[in-house]
């Protein structure tokens, strides 16, 4: 049985994929300094699954802490998740996006050519295609044009890891970029859990759907789509979860080196769909104001699947009724989050 490092499998997409990796006979490994996560979620994990699983406190820019994990655990891959998510907060907050991104990942590389682990998933993002119009975007799309510090962070690490991977032929990476998870495990016991007030669309829908917060404000309607409000590309975290699954099978099967893929659905949800669809979730309306439009926001943004669907064999099966229903039960069921 393999045993996989998941850095970062406390938060919202590393909680999931902990799942999707036990149910396909995986052994974990969770390291987390729970920044951004809850402690409580590695007892909604044994209730799902009905596995402890092993879990370290640690911060993994602190190569000391980090290295009791390689030391203690025969680790034989790693999917890195752990960093600074927020773009917003990126742009207000650029050194602390910079050092502890980018510091992580090296920590975890130096640790992989130390303990010999030579099997790398990364968790990357769409925000490194940056501002480019040319939809859908490819693997082949154009990078290095990203428009905030947390783009950038994923951009540089994505270089990092090319280079590494230059200089050690032994070592596999597959940088896994990513649209817009959303959605929540079908138990409704994990879910999405930001912190203050949400950055993104979907979190922020729940807060409004259950009173938390009082409205949404729709950013723009007079984008030049269907609708006039911006498409996205959203994608079930279940599903996103099930790529990375995938992503550690095509490192097995293939030769070292690097190899990118775009995880979304390949289509364009607007925002007053998305809302249209979570009303249908939970049976009421959700109030919303039209504002302005938000600085740098692209009108279309989704991505090309062919290459996943093909070299992986993945494709998204969730459709935007399935995030909007697993959303409103988290909701529900954790109006507040989880409570430590």
């Amino acid at each position: 049985m393999q045993t996989v490092l998941v850095t970062g499998g406390m938060g919202f997409i590393g909680s999931h994929t902990v799942i999707a990796l036990h149910e396909n006979g995986y052994e974990v490994v969770i390291a987390d300094n729970l920044v951004n996560s809850k402690r409580e979620v590695i007892n909604r994990l044994y209730e799902i699954t009905g596995k402890r699983f092993k879990f370290y406190n640690v911060d993994c820019c602190d190569k000391v802490a980090l290295s009791e994990v390689f030391r203690e655990n025969k680790i034989d891959s790693v999917i890195h998740f752990a960093g600074l998510k927020a773009v917003g907060e990126s742009v207000a907050k650029p050194l602390e996006y910079y050092s502890n991104n980018i510091n992580s990942m090296l920590t975890v590389i130096e640790l992989m050519r130390e303990y010999e682990v030579h099997k790398l998933v990364f968790s990357s993002s769409a925000t490194v295609y940056g501002m480019s119009e040319d939809v859908p975007f490819t693997e082949e799309s154009p990078l290095g044009i990203c428009t905030n510090p947390y783009g950038w962070t994923k951009w540089m690490i994505e270089q990092i890891l090319r280079d590494c991977a230059k200089a050690d032929p032994s070592l596999s990476v597959v940088l896994l970029r990513y649209f817009n998870p959303v959605g929540a495990h079908e138990s409704g016991l994990i879910g999405e859990d930001p912190q203050g007030i949400p950055n993104n669309l979907f979190p922020y829908i729940s807060k409004v759907s259950v009173g938390t917060l009082e409205r949404l404000t729709i950013h723009g309607d007079d984008y030049d789509t269907p609708d006039g409000t911006c498409l996205r590309d959203y994608i079930h975290v279940c599903d996103l979860a099930e790529g990375h699954v995938k992503a550690l099978g095509f490192i097995d099967s293939n030769e070292p080196g690097v190899e990118v893929f775009n995880l979304g659905t390949g289509k364009g949800t607007s925002v007053k769909e998305a809302v249209a669809a979570f009303e249908r979730a939970c049976g009421h309306e959700i109030a919303n104001v039209i504002g302005p439009r938000r600085p740098g926001d692209l009108a279309v943004c989704y991505a090309s699947t062919d290459k996943a669907e093909k070299v992986l064999g993945f494709k998204a099966t969730r459709d935007i009724d399935d995030m909007c229903s697993s959303c409103w039960k988290w909701q529900v069921n954790n109006p507040n989050g989880l409570q430590d």
